[in-house]
């Protein structure tokens, strides 16, 4: 199976972020122009939060709130789990499942941005390599 650091150098699409002082409507803009699901707010270089579809869902549209007026400061997710280039796809799909979110910032020793995965990220290496040892097998049983 690949590493964490493996698979984050075999995504070729630039990291998607925002600003906390962005409009939430701007980062909605953003996710559909990337085709993403979360967003990384950046304050400069420094990772402040996640912006994600769960949290336009229930802060802005449940609340009656205008995407356009708030900024993504007000609703995102500030306190944010995050995991090294080091941990392995199966440290990384046991966080994401107890903690119950579809997607995880990946940091550096030094805390600068190495990429973010999603939980499909992880289900698609997953199935990759389960397809590989089952292609292994049937090879080794025909002998």
């Amino acid at each position: 199976m690949k590493t964490l650091k493996q698979m984050l150098s075999g995504k070729h699409r630039p990291l998607a972020v925002v600003a906390p002082t962005d409009s939430v409507f701007h980062a909605l803009s953003v996710m559909a122009q990337n085709d993403v699901g979360a967003l990384l707010v950046l304050d400069g270089e420094q990772l402040v939060g996640i912006f994600s579809e769960r949290d336009y869902a229930r802060k802005i549209i449940l609340h009656g709130k205008s995407s356009k007026e708030t900024l993504v400061r007000e609703i995102m997710s500030d306190r944010v789990a995050y995991v090294t280039p080091s941990a392995t796809l199966d440290e990384c799909m046991a966080l994401m499942t107890e903690k119950r979110f579809r997607h995880l910032p990946v940091l550096n020793e030094d805390n600068s941005i190495a990429g973010m995965i999603s939980i499909g990220d992880l289900v698609k290496e997953t199935i990759s390599s389960q397809q590989f040892l089952i292609t292994q097998l049937e090879r080794y049983i025909a002998g």
